[in-house]
């Protein structure tokens, strides 16, 4: 057995069709594996028109290079002669000096992943990785030479027919269990010049990043092909010209959108059945027995959804706002309860929420007590998002004829109090405690500010707000969009993240809100570079599932969903206000990519949502699912296709109510 592999006749043969130059230099190598024994790499050289190796195997491989517009289609024909397990790898040598080089895999990789820890991919890490393809939003590696603005980028071509197999093992040489289109796509680095590296089936090396912070041993996997069946893979080659790495992030993907051509789905359900359903929430989460009450939205199971103690103002409980739905909903509906709920829960806050200081209390297990003052830390994120919340409120009551001074008194001293913490450059500390004083001086969340002071300055009238604001972005366009580094604003991952790039976004079209001329202008373009970012985590293409996987198995489309950041690679519901501001941007800049986009995210997003008839998953109606584990990757429990066992549906129904509230903030502003 040990002569195997001599025994076999390898026979790789090489269509050109018209004569034309490579456009870059491809090295070929491809694995073998016999079961039991270790696979035996062969690399491949092309000799007077034909691919040839040193050794024999029984595959035939066909290479063509077809021109498509300015692109180059590489299409591999392969063949079994015999039963046969292989991996096949190619790289692309872009012949850019790595030290100069940016790199790009969407939703997964901008830039050279540093602002991360050691335990997640970054370049800190290894300058050479590679990853299974449903990690990214596109199926594309990138990569941006910042010293003469040129970029090379390979894009997998995907097949009519796309599948995947549950694996036997998580690490070393794995044959497939299935059938799998899961090729990988990744960069190599290890010789001072940058390649681009892909193939089918899938490897993923140095390292597997298989959960939060967490790297293992690398893997590769093994297709297998009966005597005489074949299987043809494609990719794209597209080499082009960026002014700078935003603008090689904007191009790539509106031309990755016009090459996958997402399509807006059949909903599920209308906007009002997915209220209808997601009323439940409020009725089933509502928590009366503590000095706050709120709607429990966070750490809680999927299985049961039963309240818990933990209670998060902001981010993943989104206890204010979710008030403000319940009250709001109840009274276009007519039912009192939900009415009750979202008035006694302000009137909590309002008694009990807030530190001396004037600041909102955030996190808490609260069956322990409200903590003291000098024992919680705030985040700028948390306190606006709760800020953004009151005042939608405030507003909505006063349509009613009905007023609250005492909150507009403790709103006005928060808000107060948030321009006092801002510092001279404009930035926001990320996270401080209730005396002012810096926690995390990172000013990477500082446009989740911008919102909350603009609308302070519709409300309120009071210019100082609209100043700050105005500051703010200064900060924005100098640190974070003009360095195209979106990073730090999810309260639980400091690294390059959607959430950045979303809050980017939804601070210039404020600004842009509530400015003319040149001014607003402006706004609106630095509105669109960063909608290009925010957009680039978004999925434009179906990712497969091996039967048995939940998600597939509910037919699930992960195109109009978004990875969360680099250190948590699963899908959610996160878009809040980005629809209506990208279908805005699209009226007003004549991009029609963003009004398709809208289009696709709008009808994607409640294909999970739970009701009777339909739980996805979940073991309450109305609770919608939010760890969406879609490639391999868990939160701590069951991996691709399913749930992790805990999550926190607070935000998604609030995110959820924002997409299918369109007029709610372009009422607010006008």
């Amino acid at each position: 057995m040990r002569n195997h592999f001599r025994s076999l006749f390898l026979a790789l043969l090489l269509t050109t069709g018209a004569q034309w130059a490579y456009p870059v230099e491809l090295s070929y190598h491809v694995r073998l594996k016999q079961p039991g024994n270790p696979a035996v790499e062969y690399p491949l050289q092309r000799q007077n028109g034909i691919l040839v190796a040193p050794q024999a195997a029984a595959l035939q491989i066909r290479e063509s290079m077809e021109k498509v517009g300015d692109d180059t289609r590489l299409t591999l024909t392969i063949t079994a002669r015999e039963k046969v397990f292989f991996n096949i790898g190619i790289m692309a040598n872009s012949a850019f000096t790595t030290d100069e080089c940016e790199f790009y895999l969407p939703g997964f990789w901008y830039h050279k992943n540093l602002r991360s820890p050691h335990e997640a991919p970054l370049f800190h890490t290894s300058k050479s990785w590679n990853f299974r393809e449903d990690r990214l939003s596109a199926p594309l590696s990138g990569v941006f030479d910042t010293k003469s603005g040129r970029s090379l980028t390979v894009m997998r071509v995907l097949g009519p027919q796309q599948a995947d197999a549950l694996l036997t093992h998580q690490e070393g040489e794995v044959i497939l269990g299935g059938k799998s289109t899961v090729g990988y796509l990744g960069f190599d680095n290890e010789e001072g010049h940058a390649r681009l590296t892909f193939g089918y089936p899938f490897v993923e090396t140095p390292k597997r990043y298989i959960r939060k912070l967490t790297l293992v041993n690398p893997i590769t996997t093994f297709a297998r092909l009966d005597k005489n069946e074949t299987i043809t893979l494609s990719w794209m080659i597209h080499e082009a010209t960026a002014k700078d790495y935003g603008q090689f992030v904007a191009d790539t993907w509106c031309y990755c959108f016009d090459s996958l051509r997402p399509q807006p789905m059949r909903p599920l359900y209308s906007p009002d059945e997915v209220k209808a359903q997601l009323a439940n929430y409020f009725r089933m989460a509502y928590v009366d027995k503590y000095p706050l009450k709120y709607h429990s939205g966070i750490s809680i199971r999927c299985d049961d959804c039963k309240p818990v103690d933990h209670v998060q103002l902001g981010f993943c409980g989104r206890v204010l706002l979710n008030a403000f739905n319940a009250l709001e909903y109840g009274e276009q509906t007519g039912e009192s309860q939900l009415v009750r709920m979202g008035n006694d829960i302000f009137d909590s806050w309002l008694k009990n929420g807030f530190t001396a200081r004037g600041y909102l209390k955030e996190d808490m297990h609260i069956a322990g007590g409200i903590p003291a003052d000098n024992d919680v830390v705030h985040s700028i994120r948390e306190q606006s998002e709760a800020v953004y919340a009151v005042l939608h409120y405030l507003a909505y009551e006063r349509k009613q004829g009905r007023t609250h001074k005492e909150w507009e008194q403790k709103i006005r001293q928060l808000l107060d109090a948030i321009v006092q913490l801002q510092q001279a450059d404009g930035h926001f500390p990320r996270k401080y405690r209730d005396d002012g004083s810096p926690v995390d001086a990172s000013g990477g969340s500082t446009p989740s500010a911008t919102s909350t002071l603009v609308m302070g300055y519709k409300y309120f009238k009071d210019k100082k707000y609209l100043n700050a604001a105005r500051l703010t972005v200064d900060y924005l366009e100098q640190n974070i969009i003009s360095k195209s580094d979106y990073f730090s604003s999810t309260l639980d991952a400091n690294c390059e993240d959607k959430e950045a790039a979303i809050s980017a976004v939804t601070a210039t079209y404020y600004m842009a809100m509530v400015t003319k001329g040149k001014v607003r202008s402006h706004y609106v373009d630095l509105c669109r570079q960063a909608a290009y970012f925010a957009l680039s985590w978004y999925y434009l293409w179906d990712v497969p599932f091996a039967p048995g996987q939940m998600l597939g198995d509910l037919d699930f489309k992960t195109r109009g969903w978004s990875n969360v950041s680099v250190e948590n690679n699963h899908v959610d519901v996160f878009v809040f206000e980005l629809h209506h501001i990208v279908k805005w941007l699209a009226g007003i800049t004549g991009e029609q990519r963003f009004d398709q986009m809208a289009s696709v995210i709008h009808t994607s997003l409640c294909q999970l949502l739970p009701t009777p008839q339909r739980l996805c998953g979940i073991g309450v109606p109305g609770f919608n699912p939010e760890v969406v584990q879609h490639t391999h990757w868990d939160y701590g429990k069951n991996g691709k296709g399913f749930y992790n066992d805990i999550f926190a549906p607070g935000w998604t129904i609030a995110s959820l109510w924002e997409l299918y509230s369109p007029r709610r903030t372009a009422d607010f502003l006008q």
